[in-house]
């Protein structure tokens, strides 16, 4: 039996979540509004969501465990009034358990009414800050660092929601883009290095938060720009106010949203995912020339780059895998030999198109390994006469502390094999991977610079003591 609602270790990586807000000039349906942005933010977080939805100085919310047609569907978005604001929210939890309990949006009531706050990333002095908070008298309901925000928040506020919101974020370490409510405001943060995207955007009259540009496409609005990193940005009846926090010195955008987070149709910080995409695939056969008959991507977030390399090598792109549609990140594994054992429910070769062939295969980033390890097993299996394996990003060598769910360093293959042991170890003719420098300049298009941690080790916040265990080996 497979679990959803039982969360292990994959071999992939895996965002924290999306977030969405609106704010409307006129009381409608928000609450519908919303939720089609969070349709259209799925692959950002399938463990849980929720909407909230602010009404006569009430905030009314419903979330729950799943999918958000599951959670919404028969009378999940009957229940949501009409109103002027809604925010939502999609989880995949890298902090606090997965539970009812740590659903988001949270809400509360404090200093200024009644409030709510969603929020993608992860704080790295949570720790510090609930210690500090629970001298003060703090209750907390949930494991989540999402809710040491919203007490920090209420904390510093003393009637002015705006001002609490400013000293909160001075106060805390890490990523996060967050979307809060009050009563008669809509506010959107985005932390000092620009770490997590938000977007700004319009639809007629009503002003739209979101984590990627394709949710404001989903909505039928129209991208303004990306919010600036360490920018608050306050919307109510008196339009759209910015205030900032403390600037850093330079930004520090996760290039991995471009690798494999982010729907190649997002464009995020002026960059295109699809093209950013297409351009490593191009890279990749600029720098790693192969004889091969066929070239071909696991899809989805590879298929991009494989054609981006069959158009510079000249090689046909063909389909090499099959993917089941129905099934989605959600499919959790009960134990590692079945995760492993997985890729052929997931996906399938098809053989007509691969037997006998030399085949290049374009992968978005190896993790553990084994998943690559099962899909070259597969394409041999079908009658491949050579696997080639093309990863369109460096070499994972660190765990990451900002918002994606990687496991410790020693479950990273690349943290203690060389390019070339990898490539034993998945059974492949050769590997041959991008460099920080090349993936880099897949997103020259881009307005910031970028965090590599997870390649290089150089993260702009440091691991927490608390956190130390990620860089040892079990």
């Amino acid at each position: 039996m497979f679990l959803r609602s039982k969360k292990l270790p994959l071999d992939g990586m895996h965002e924290e979540c999306g977030v969405f807000g609106v704010y409307s000039t006129e009381t409608r349906d928000v609450a519908y509004t919303a939720y089609l942005g969070l349709y259209a933010l799925q692959h950002r977080g399938q463990e849980s969501c929720g909407i909230a939805v602010t009404y006569a100085n009430k905030i009314q919310y419903y979330k729950g465990m799943g999918l958000v047609p599951e959670v919404f569907s028969g009378e999940g978005l009957a229940r949501l009034p009409e109103g002027d604001i809604a925010i939502g929210h999609v989880r995949y939890s890298t902090t606090g358990a997965s539970s009812p309990l740590n659903a988001q949006p949270i809400v509360f009531t404090g200093k200024c009414g009644k409030m709510a706050l969603a929020h993608n990333g992860n704080l790295t002095n949570t720790k510090q800050l609930r210690e500090e908070l629970i001298q003060d008298n703090a209750v907390f309901q949930t494991s989540i660092d999402s809710e040491v925000l919203a007490l920090l928040i209420n904390k510093y506020s003393d009637g002015d929601i705006v001002r609490g919101v400013i000293q909160a974020c001075n106060r805390v370490q890490g990523s996060y883009a967050l979307v809060i409510m009050a009563a008669d405001k809509l506010i959107a943060v985005r932390d000092p290095y620009g770490i997590r995207p938000l977007i700004l955007g319009k639809c007629l009259d009503d002003t739209i938060i979101a984590s990627e540009s394709c949710a404001i496409d989903a909505v039928g609005g129209n991208c303004i720009r990306d919010i600036k990193p360490g920018e608050i940005v306050v919307i109510d009846a008196k339009g759209v106010q910015s205030y900032f926090l403390e600037q850093q010195k330079k930004t520090a955008s996760c290039i991995f949203e471009y690798v494999y987070f982010a729907r190649p149709d997002s464009v995020i910080d002026g960059c295109s995912v699809y093209e950013a995409r297409k351009e490593a695939g191009r890279l990749l056969a600029k720098h790693a020339p192969i004889d091969a008959d066929i070239v071909s991507g696991v899809p989805d977030s590879a298929v991009v780059a494989a054609r981006g390399y069959s158009e510079v090598s000249g090689i046909p792109y063909v389909e090499a895998l099959a993917k089941n549609r129905y099934l989605g990140r959600t499919f959790i594994q009960p134990d590692q030999t079945t995760r492993e054992n997985s890729v052929s429910v997931k996906m399938n070769a098809l053989r007509a198109n691969i037997c006998g062939k030399r085949l290049i295969i374009v992968d978005d980033s190896i993790v553990r390994g084994t998943t690559s390890r099962q899909i070259v097993k597969m394409l041999r299996e079908a009658g491949a006469k050579e696997v080639h394996m093309m990863i369109c990003s460096p070499i994972v060598k660190y765990p990451c502390h900002l918002g994606i769910d990687m496991q410790t360093r020693s479950q990273l293959i690349g943290a203690y094999r060389t390019q070339e042991e990898i490539g034993q170890f998945i059974g492949a003719d050769s590997l041959h991977y991008l460099t920080v420098a090349q993936l880099r300049q897949t997103c020259k298009t881009g307005c910031l610079q970028f965090c590599t941690g997870c390649f290089d080790g150089e993260y702009p916040y440091s691991l927490a003591d608390f956190q130390a265990d990620k860089y040892k080996f079990e």
